[in-house]
């Protein structure tokens, strides 16, 4: 009877631990903030999501550099906040995150839809719109991008094609093979491609390739190039390309960090690779400082 006792007693301390613990973790996640962006490139409003850091509205003097997370084909801008913790990861770092929508765009201008002009959306509208309204550190040494899957792709074009515009680029899962996928090769998504590309060989996806423009870099240019963080699960259907990139930018001795981890496409492997990152911006951000 006593044993029966004492373990039931263990059992509602730990239940009450866990559950102290879950709530102090979402009392300190930092704040969703919904937003939007009457945009004229894409011909209306284009909503998307902010995370302010602690002591934002208390701290009028200072100001933050911000990333921006970009979600996967077929997601929209509220997944990173409500498919992992991010707002719970990003509260301890002095970060503002954007979360933009990018539907299944893949992050360019297409030139087959009216008014779906996602890269010039965020390079010409987002970002200084975001400058504008919060009080960011708006120059190059303080701006990231990352992103999974379609949006790791997004995030390492922006890169390579702005680099003028960030100081580091990260990419979860990256779908990096665009300019061969189609319809017959890689089914549905490579419909999406079909219909926001075009065809296999025309300028758009050459324009918007990451090897080719990877590879079209000069080795002077290499050098102004954002620092690139890369993974990918080994057992995601898209690990090969993510380890052929990483042979290309060690080929070039272009400065990088390449992770291969135990993981699939899901949301698992995104959400610890999400809270990676944010430790990985925050180093390299306090280091380019020193």
């Amino acid at each position: 009877m006593k044993l029966c006792r004492s373990l039931c007693i263990l059992a509602v301390v730990a239940a009450f631990a866990v559950s102290s613990y879950a709530q102090a973790a979402a009392a300190t996640a930092l704040k969703v903030q919904e937003q939007k962006l009457a945009s004229k490139l894409m011909a209306r409003e284009m909503p998307y999501r902010v995370l302010l850091p602690a002591g934002y509205e208390t701290a009028k003097a200072e100001r933050y550099p911000v990333i921006y997370l970009l979600h996967g084909l077929y997601g929209h801008y509220t997944n990173w906040t409500d498919k992992t913790k991010v707002a719970e990861y990003a509260a301890k770092y002095r970060f503002i995150i954007v979360t933009p929508e990018g539907a299944d765009g893949w992050y360019i201008d297409s030139p087959l839809a009216s008014h779906e002009n996602y890269e010039s959306y965020i390079v010409k509208e987002l970002i200084p719109e975001i400058d504008a309204k919060f009080r960011t550190k708006a120059d190059r040494n303080d701006r990231v991008i990352a992103g999974l899957s379609m949006g790791g792709y997004g995030a390492l074009k922006f890169g390579l094609k702005y680099p003028e515009m960030f100081t580091l680029i990260g990419s979860f899962s990256g779908a990096f093979g665009t300019s061969q996928f189609t319809e017959k090769a890689a089914g549905d998504i490579g419909k999406t491609v079909d219909v926001v590309f075009g065809p296999v060989g025309s300028k758009t996806r050459l324009d918007n390739d990451v090897y080719e423009l990877f590879l079209g870099t000069s080795q002077a240019d290499l050098r102004t190039l954002p620092f690139i963080y890369l993974s990918c699960g080994t057992e995601d259907f898209l690990f090969e390309s993510s380890r052929q990139f990483d042979g290309l930018l060690r080929i070039r001795n272009v400065p990088h960090e390449y992770r291969e981890l135990p993981g699939v496409h899901d949301w698992v492997f995104w959400d610890d690779q999400v809270r990676e990152f944010l430790a990985v911006a925050d180093r390299h951000l306090a280091a380019r400082k020193k």
